[in-house]
């Protein structure tokens, strides 16, 4: 079965591979085996609690977790295999999928839950394909977390100020990490595409061409390791923090997505004729509808709340509008082959395996239950009533009570999920700030 692994891996010289599964935060959890090691004994176990930390490595509190900590059983995904283009040695990466031992997919493992989605639409005889865009911030090295961050030094000795949107040379202040950046990206076949200089002090968006969106997901995630270390490389940070710096707007990901008959290949959004169709319609319905009941996904920390403000040219509601910048869902000029739905809720601090796999199903629910949207709107969504929950206590009490989408992403998978969130929440308010200690400290 791994025939074709152990040929590439003795190929190239390979001596160490990095085991990786992405945790229900979006962190790589795993092993880094001897090539040798790995070949003999491909299959690898871990226990399920690997999957549920907090992202300050913590657990949940619940009594869904298997008492006995048992292990699961990993598979490696031959798909994914990948060079690691910044390691010293020749070494491997390959993302590990989680079974039980009678073989059935752990329901929490994120990518099975991505995967539960696209078998919902395969069943529709649909596919999925998303394009995402990343957005995040260069800052200079900061290892003393109670200092606010600083954008780094450029090639001119200065560090950037005020607005440099679009700014081709404000990109060209850090040349060798993006040379650096899409050469790892192509030794690691991750299909970026458009660089582009965004509205913060050194924050950047690096595009993705369209795909399968298990595929997209996996990019995504090998982007952000890849990004954060060439910036180390480079003596500098990378951060995917929804919104690290005050007076900074917040960085998203950007999701695109349509779907596609798998038999004529056709974009399903579209009809013959060119019109929209009425799944396309049925789908946005779908996200006016769920996206708000299943925040968490998409606003994950309490620091994503930061950025979802109509001040840091993040949505503020799931309006849906042709070509309109201001509403919460998109749909970007393009032919009738090109029809898609650009999902600007989720800051690039989510798990883009969950994310996305969300996004499409509150889509799904929108078709299956033949949801009509709102009529789109052409002018500016900011003057709108916000339409979120305002923090992230009462996104998880949202997320709790819509049983649709426990039911279509799996319901150990949501209440874990939930107790992941609720343990952060309960670890974020032991931190006193300090803004709390300048102006309550002597004042009150």
């Amino acid at each position: 079965m791994y025939d074709d692994i152990f040929n590439w891996l003795k190929e190239h010289g390979i001596t160490e591979v990095e085991c990786i599964l992405p945790d229900i935060t979006g962190v790589a959890r795993g092993k880094i085996i001897p090539k040798d090691k790995f070949i003999s004994e491909p299959d690898m176990r871990l226990p399920e609690a690997v999957l549920l930390q907090t992202v300050t490595g913590e657990y949940p509190q619940s009594s869904l977790l298997d008492e006995t900590d048992a292990d699961m059983e990993l598979k490696p995904d031959p798909s994914t295999l990948r060079f690691v283009p910044w390691a010293q040695d020749p070494t491997a990466s390959l993302i590990f999928d989680c079974f039980s031992p009678d073989g059935l997919p752990v329901e929490t493992a994120p990518r099975n839950v991505l995967r539960r989605i696209l078998n919902l639409y395969e069943n529709m005889e649909l596919k999925p394909i998303v394009a995402p865009e990343m957005e995040f911030y260069l800052i200079s090295p900061n290892p003393d977390p109670d200092v606010p961050l600083q954008p780094p030094i450029g090639r001119t000795g200065r560090s950037e100020f005020g607005r440099r949107s679009y700014a081709v040379d404000a990109v060209n202040e850090f040349d060798p990490l993006f040379e650096e950046i899409y050469d790892y990206c192509h030794d690691q076949n991750l299909e970026v595409d458009t660089l582009i200089h965004e509205i913060g002090a050194a924050q950047m968006e690096i595009n993705f061409l369209h795909g399968h969106a298990m595929d997209l997901a996996d990019q995504v995630f090998l982007f952000k390791r890849t990004v954060r270390e060439s910036a180390f490389h480079h003596k500098m940070y990378a951060t995917f923090m929804a919104k690290p710096m005050e007076g900074e707007p917040g960085s998203a990901m950007h999701i695109h997505q349509s779907l596609v008959e798998v038999e004529t290949g056709n974009n399903a959004f579209s009809n013959n004729d060119g019109s929209p169709s009425e799944l396309f319609f049925h789908f946005i319905g779908g996200l006016q509808k769920y996206l708000p009941q299943t925040m968490p996904f998409f606003a994950p920390y309490v620091n994503s709340f930061r950025r979802l403000t109509r001040f840091t040219a993040a949505p503020t509601n799931v309006e849906w509008g042709y070509d309109n910048r201001t509403v919460g869902l998109r749909v970007p000029r393009a032919s009738a082959k090109g029809r898609r739905i650009e999902n600007r809720l989720a800051g690039v601090d989510v798990n883009p395996y969950l994310a996305i796999a969300c996004s499409l199903a509150c889509g799904y629910l929108g078709i299956k239950e033949k949801l009509q949207p709102r009529a789109p709107l052409s002018s500016n969504a900011y003057s709108l009533p916000y339409q979120f929950p305002t923090t992230l206590e009462e996104s998880i009490e949202r997320l709790r009570q819509c049983e649709p989408i426990h039911d279509i992403l799996g319901q150990r998978f949501v209440e874990m999920y939930i107790a992941v969130k609720e343990q952060e929440v309960s670890e974020y308010f032991r931190v006193i700030s300090p803004w709390e200690r300048k102006y309550l400290l002597l004042h009150v």
